[in-house]
């Protein structure tokens, strides 16, 4: 209805202004012109098929702005409304001396040109210019703060906003991060994060149910610990599923996309958008393992290969122990042998002191054993060689055979 009634009066604009034009055109040239009101219907037809165009054109340009207005956020829409009505109050002011000018009849369409085109020239700079630099206002609305004052300036760079995905509330590390003074700035949530999070504690999943229930408790706690600073952002962006609209709400707002899922973090890296993946923040921040550390860890599972036992760590890094498959359930000594990063996480590698131990222990009886059985046969012989030795002498002629008689 409403793209109906802007083409009818953008059509009856243009009709009109082609009718009565004919009334601005120099005597002169009216002279010249037998049929008057056949140049009207002329003119008249031209001026609604141009207005018709133009009411094409509006209607694009209307829909892109209701999209951009549903989509921006209200400190944004704010400073832009103050850069245009600014915008357009200088270019009235500076219109008013020419507008009162007395202007001869042949160059009187001077005056609705200037106005139309500095209207619109200055309309546009003082729109960019709120969107540019509209955190300059900082210094008027509160001169003595020193941040503002530096924001300002440009020597500070303004903290930009963190926007919490839906698997950093269920996580909670959040609370640990926010308190730890780590992050700085506003936190948004978007109303899609809390529909989502409502969707999960009304579901029938019982698994489900308590992480939807358990995220809508931390955002409730946090929103009484940081009051103002826990920004709820109710604009409801147009996309599939709520990392489409996360990803439409951090491009709007030049913030950071918080989050924990691994796909939609290399998303809005594509997307050229700032991104903080909390478990790539929380592999920076574990504490590193060298091979040759000694540690006491506790074995709860089997692992994956033969005599494999699987411990973790107090950061949650799991360890591979080598030779504790029938050990589940003891508190080990092990040794660190290496480590492998992943883009999930950190996988350590160990042996269990007390295997290597019996290893060592082995390796020994199996070299002294081997030594006994050498020196067996050495102490044989030389008892045979002294029982060779110890006998009486026998010459080695043979004895002559009796004579006759």
């Amino acid at each position: 209805m409403v793209d109906t009634l802007i083409l009818v009066l953008f059509l009856v604009s243009g009709a009109a202004t082609g009718w009565l034009g004919v009334d601005l055109l120099p005597e002169k040239l009216l002279l010249q012109v037998t049929n008057l009101e056949g140049l009207r219907g002329v003119l008249g037809g031209f001026g609604a098929f141009f207005g018709l165009i133009a009411g094409f054109m509006f209607q694009q340009l209307r829909r892109r702005l209701m999209a951009q207005v549903r989509s921006m956020p209200t400190d944004l829409l704010v400073s832009r409304a103050v850069g245009l009505i600014l915008g357009l109050l200088v270019a009235n002011l500076l219109l008013a001396p020419i507008l009162l000018l007395p202007l001869p009849w042949e160059v009187v369409l001077i005056k609705p040109l200037a106005a139309v085109l500095s209207n619109v020239f200055f309309g546009v700079l003082g729109y960019n210019l709120a969107e540019v630099h509209g955190r300059t206002l900082l210094r008027l609305f509160n001169p003595s703060s020193t941040e503002a004052l530096l924001v300002a300036e440009g020597v500070l760079q303004p903290a930009s906003a963190k926007i919490l995905d839906t698997s950093v509330i269920i996580d909670g590390r959040i609370r640990g991060l926010l308190e730890s003074g780590l992050l700085e700035g506003q936190v948004i949530v978007a109303q899609a994060v809390i529909d989502e999070l409502q969707a999960l504690a009304d579901s029938a999943n019982a698994e489900k149910r308590g992480k939807g229930r358990r995220g809508l408790k931390l955002l409730s706690e946090l929103r009484q610990q940081y009051g103002r600073r826990l920004v709820v952002n109710s604009t409801r962006y147009e996309g599939n599923g709520a990392d489409d609209k996360l990803l439409k709400l951090t491009a709007d707002t030049g913030g950071t996309l918080l989050t924990a899922d691994y796909n939609l973090a290399k998303v809005a890296e594509v997307q050229e958008l700032k991104v903080m993946n909390l478990s790539e923040l929380v592999i920076a921040l574990r504490p590193e393992v060298q091979p040759g550390d000694d540690l006491q860890l506790k074995i709860v599972r089997q692992g994956k290969e033969a005599d494999q036992g699987v411990g973790y760590l107090e950061d949650g890094t799991m360890v591979v122990v080598e030779d504790a498959r029938g050990r589940i359930g003891e508190r080990l000594a092990v040794t660190i042998t290496g480590a492998l990063q992943t883009p999930t996480g950190r996988m350590v590698f160990a042996r269990c002191e007390k295997a290597n131990s019996e290893k060592n222990g082995d390796k020994g009886l199996l070299n002294l054993a081997a030594k006994g059985t050498e020196t067996q046969p050495g102490k044989g012989q030389g008892k045979s060689a002294a029982r060779a030795g110890g006998g009486k002498p026998t010459s080695s002629q043979e004895p002559l055979p009796p004579g006759p008689g």
